[in-house]
């Protein structure tokens, strides 16, 4: 007669939680419903591990997104020794390539000494290009950098191209992949599972949460107190006025002390700019709501 009541108060507190469960993904997926684009969701609460993904195991081009892998990547090697964050890195000219976005290139048009510190923040703070294709000679390439990223349990990744080669024939962009679902498993094993020694976790969250960029996808969602660490990647347009990426993933801390990841990529779009970013608010929104209950 015990075990039949605590198998009934189980399904009791358990039946709402699935409710609320079904519920967000339902609000979800109205949202995106009528939508001109294929877009995909993945949400991971970093307190219980319950995770939820729309379109999940699609695969969705990353655009700058995949700077936030070559950090980790980087990072570890700054773990291991090989490198530290004051190294110097020699940045040329030639290095700054000019049809790029470059807030870096723009400070040192004729070239600089930096910091890898000062380089990696230029990559994950304002998402600096020239930055990022820098970083991935320094590491050996964007094969390693997917093979580091695989050898943490992230399968459903591709990074094959970098930077300037994007801005070559538009269907490159492609080449750089992952799924909603990978996107947030890898962020929970970088705030949860310790990939990363304390110290450069902590400079990586920090570089993520002081980005200036696209105020309006993620954290136009979120209420003005809750803290965001993310990164966004953004793509141009065919000739047909297609969108191949509009994304922005992150680590959200509330002021209830809730946290999770979430990641929400949209590609293909025929929308405007305004409303690809609008798709990520809502969502946003709609997900911080959630878990403020």
């Amino acid at each position: 007669m015990r075990y039949k009541f605590i198998i009934l108060l189980v399904f009791v507190f358990a039946s709402p939680l699935f409710a609320q469960k079904d519920s967000l993904r339902n609000q979800i997926e109205n949202l995106i419903r009528t939508k001109k684009a294929k877009i995909g969701v993945g949400i991971y609460d970093l307190g219980t591990g319950d995770k939820l993904t729309v379109g999940g195991s699609r695969h969705y081009p990353m655009q700058s997104v995949y700077k936030f892998h070559l950090a980790l990547a980087l990072l570890k090697k700054v773990d291991k020794g090989s490198r530290k964050l004051d190294d110097s890195i020699i940045i040329s000219m030639k290095a700054l390539k000019e049809d790029t976005w470059s807030p870096m290139r723009d400070k040192y048009p004729k070239g600089v000494t930096l910091t890898l510190r000062e380089v990696l923040r230029y990559m994950i703070s304002e998402s600096d290009n020239n930055a990022c294709d820098i970083l991935f000679k320094l590491y050996g390439g964007t094969r390693k950098v997917e093979r580091y990223i695989k050898s943490l349990g992230i399968g459903a990744i591709s990074i094959r191209a970098t930077e300037a080669q994007m801005h070559g024939p538009f269907v490159v962009q492609y080449s750089n992949w992952t799924t909603p679902t990978a996107a947030v498993l890898l962020l929970k094993k970088f705030y949860t599972d310790h990939i990363l020694s304390e110290q450069s976790t902590n400079f990586l969250l920090d570089a993520m949460t002081q980005s200036h960029n696209d105020p309006d996808r993620l954290k136009a969602g979120l209420p003005a107190d809750a803290i965001l660490a993310h990164k966004t990647g953004t793509s141009g347009r065919n000739r047909n006025g297609m969108k191949a990426a509009h994304n922005d993933i992150g680590i959200v801390t509330l002021p209830n002390g809730k946290r999770y990841a979430i990641a929400v990529f949209v590609s293909n779009s025929h929308e405007r700019d305004e409303e690809n970013s609008k798709i990520i608010a809502d969502i946003s929104k709609i997900v911080s709501k959630y878990f403020a209950k």
